[in-house]
């Protein structure tokens, strides 16, 4: 029997040091697949511009992201695969877009102005941030 109560000892504290571990790595996974999706959803509205030979504005609100075909971002909103019927892109409940400006991709691929899009976990406040360069390459930092 007191075999039996150490092992569960055991095996209780080790279940409470690896909970917080987990949860963290949990967290800090959940805002790099945001992250990641984001990319995507950035680097799609490039290739749509590139595609309708068109500029194409990536809007980005603060849960949704939307692409405005035209030179500006007042254009009429694309609806197509991936999109709801509004023409908006979800992207992962938790998180937060804030955005220094809304890319506007040309029809040869390039952005203008260049952003940075910070997307933040409402649950832990970590951040990460989504660069776009005016030469209109995506990539993520810290």
């Amino acid at each position: 029997m007191v075999e039996l109560a150490l092992v569960m000892g055991i095996a209780g504290l080790l279940s409470a040091l690896a909970i917080p571990l987990f949860m963290s790595f949990y967290q800090a996974s959940r805002i790099g697949s945001a992250a990641q999706e984001v990319v995507a959803f950035l680097n799609q509205g490039r290739q749509l511009g590139i595609r309708e030979n068109t500029g194409v504005c990536v809007h980005i609100g603060p849960a949704a992201m939307q692409y405005r075909l035209g030179s500006s971002c007042t254009g009429p909103v694309w609806v197509g695969p991936g999109t709801d019927a509004a023409g908006n892109l979800a992207v992962p409940a938790g998180v937060a877009l804030a955005a220094t400006a809304h890319p506007i991709f040309s029809h040869l691929g390039a952005a203008s102005p260049g952003a940075t899009i910070t997307l933040t976990n409402l649950q832990d406040g970590r951040a990460v941030r989504v660069s776009v360069a005016v030469s209109g390459r995506v990539s993520i930092g810290q």
